[in-house]
């Protein structure tokens, strides 16, 4: 894979993902506590959703990291970029049924996020790219060990790319419906 189509990549699913929580109003975690409209269940259901979502999210992102980290792409071979360009949309669709998955759990519900759970998604978001971005290192052999002045640049700038987002969300009037 190229160095700038990779990061040409990551950049513009960091400001798509960046914006997401904001601009949707669905959920996309399984949190342990329940939000504004969303039906009481008993906490230790809830306790055990959470951790059994985030366990699914966590061991997905691992998968990911395998699939792409350790694929082999001989760019003059066709079917190895098909292979490769197979794993990158099986790995966006699997985890997008995943983060899907909140949202139609509670589709009859009108739920309202808090900015602390908009919170919660961006980062769960930041980390998901981030590690999309440790595989597309790898599988071009160059993993360099990150300290974490890496990580709260990285995040700052995730932050800044989903201003339009906080924006659309805070601080356009809406009409009331």
């Amino acid at each position: 894979m190229n160095q700038s189509f990779a990061v040409w990549i990551l950049i513009g699913l960091s400001l798509v993902t960046a914006n997401l929580p904001f601009i949707i109003e669905r959920p996309f975690l399984v949190l342990p506590w329940a939000q504004k409209g969303e039906p009481v269940a008993p906490a230790w259901m809830q306790w055990i959703f959470s951790i059994v979502f985030l366990c699914l999210l966590a061991g997905m992102a691992y998968v990911a990291w395998l699939l792409i980290g350790g694929a082999f792409v001989a760019l003059s071979d066709l079917g190895s970029v098909a292979l490769f360009i197979a794993k990158i949309v099986g790995v966006f669709l699997i985890l997008a049924l995943l983060l899907a998955y909140p949202g139609w759990r509670n589709r009859a519900h009108i739920i309202e996020k808090s900015f602390f759970v908009r919170l919660i998604e961006l980062l769960v978001f930041y980390c998901l790219v981030g590690i999309l971005g440790f595989a597309f290192e790898a599988n071009m052999g160059n993993q360099f060990p990150q300290t974490w002045e890496f990580y709260a640049i990285t995040f700052s700038l995730f932050l800044v790319l989903g201003y339009p987002g906080f924006v659309y969300r805070y601080l356009l009037r809406h009409r009331k419906r």
